[in-house]
């Protein structure tokens, strides 16, 4: 489940700035990184034929002054300028993001996310783990935390990357333009299964978005066969129970991601697989 991240196809505005920001610096940097190549060739090619006067050194100290001085201080401003223009954006695209309300409160653990989504009637929070559900057009507050160590929050397409810190807040906001399934990672070394620490975010239209959302918030289906009820009974005298939680049943554990509506998400494994019934087979014979 590799999927794009390329930080220059951005598929919201936070990312469209970054990637703004990336020419911003990377067409000034090209053009006097030829500039001095090309200098440095003719002063290479002519450097016997220079006339050895006063006049000559006085153009030499004007071109110094010139191409070392002004020229560098005027593209320097105007890099600033645009630095500066674009991180007051995201500020306001921040507290636009706080005065709309939806927040989702995300846990870094060693290895998988935990992931609430946060409102004022304890009975409509919905958690899940690894995947989050977004509404297209809609900037979403993310309050970002780790529970053991420290964690980097990363999904190029959509924003810049934040660490998660224990016990410490910090918050980042996400808006996708359109619909899709975006990749992200932790981005800061936390262990051995640090580059299996993967997510995505779902992007939805909003009719959809508010489906998927009531959805989230009722119980685990009751067991309708004999398998199912055998598969019930296994989870619930084996250890799972004890880390893992199923709404709806005696599962009420929290150190490991919430089980209840595990069909309805795209990965396992913290996005390392697909999820499907082989691999989900798998996953639980072999972790």
């Amino acid at each position: 489940m590799n999927g794009d991240q390329g930080i220059l196809d951005a598929a919201g505005p936070a990312a469209e700035r970054i990637a703004d920001l990336w020419w911003a610096h990377f067409w000034p940097g090209l053009a006097v990184f030829v500039v001095v190549v090309v200098l440095l060739l003719v002063g290479l090619y002519r450097r016997h034929r220079w006339p050895a006067d006063r006049a000559h050194e006085a153009r030499a100290s004007l071109w110094i002054g010139v191409g070392g001085i002004v020229v560098p201080a005027v593209i320097l401003l105007v890099v600033l300028v645009f630095t500066v223009r674009s991180m007051a954006q995201h500020s306001a695209s921040s507290r636009d993001a706080e005065e709309r309300g939806l927040s989702i409160r995300v846990v870094g653990y060693q290895w998988w996310w935990d992931i609430t989504y946060q409102d004022p009637q304890p009975s409509r929070r919905v958690r899940t783990a690894n995947e989050i559900n977004i509404p297209v057009g809609r900037p979403i507050m993310l309050l970002l935390e780790s529970g053991d160590v420290n964690h980097s929050f990363w999904v190029p397409r959509l924003q810049g990357k934040l660490d998660l810190i224990p016990g410490q807040t910090n918050t980042l906001w996400l808006e996708a333009r359109e619909p899709g399934v975006y990749r992200g990672q932790c981005a800061e070394y936390c262990g051995e299964q640090h580059a299996h620490m993967g997510l995505v975010v779902v992007a939805q239209p909003p009719e959809e978005f508010d489906r998927w959302y009531e959805g989230q918030l009722g119980t685990a289906a009751e067991p309708t066969d004999s398998a199912a009820l055998l598969g019930q009974a296994v989870f619930m005298r084996s250890g799972c129970a004890v880390c893992h939680a199923v709404r709806g049943t005696d599962a009420m554990a929290s150190v490991a991601p919430d089980l209840t509506h595990l069909a309805s998400r795209q990965t396992l494994g913290a996005g390392t697989i697909p999820n499907t019934r082989g691999y989900l087979g798998g996953w639980i014979a072999n972790p």
